[in-house]
């Protein structure tokens, strides 16, 4: 399975206190992670803001560096992660964004997300 990964699915480990890849391994096993060139960019601006949000987002590009880096022509990072999926890239995106999950899933495509506090689930279309 190859997944893409947003930049809010990067930040859970320094916002909400889950261990993603943790959460990811045990909930599918053998997979690949992509970040769009978008997400490392949302995350590199959000890192350079500092305070709470800064300093997550540090921690997520650091996490992002264990998943390959995959260019879309869409620079806008929810854009490029529902291109990603449209387009057969990937079977699955990790998100928390509300508004990007029901997109997605609008559009058929499976969702992995925060179900309670620190459990990811699959969420299929």
């Amino acid at each position: 399975m190859r997944i893409a990964m947003d930049a809010n699915a990067l930040m859970m480990p320094a916002g909400v206190g889950v261990r993603v890849f943790d959460e990811l391994d045990s909930l599918l096993g053998d997979y690949d992670a992509v970040v769009p060139e978008s997400v490392r960019a949302e995350l590199s601006k959000l890192g350079d803001s500092g305070g709470e949000q800064g300093t997550a987002a540090s921690v997520a590009a650091d996490l992002a560096e264990r998943c390959d880096t995959v260019a879309t022509e869409e620079s806008y990072a929810d854009d490029a992660l529902c291109a990603l999926a449209a387009d057969g890239e990937v079977d699955a995106v990790v998100t928390n964004d509300a508004p990007l999950k029901e997109r997605l899933l609008d559009a058929g495509v499976p969702v992995i997300h925060l179900r309670g506090r620190n459990q990811l689930t699959i969420t299929q279309p």
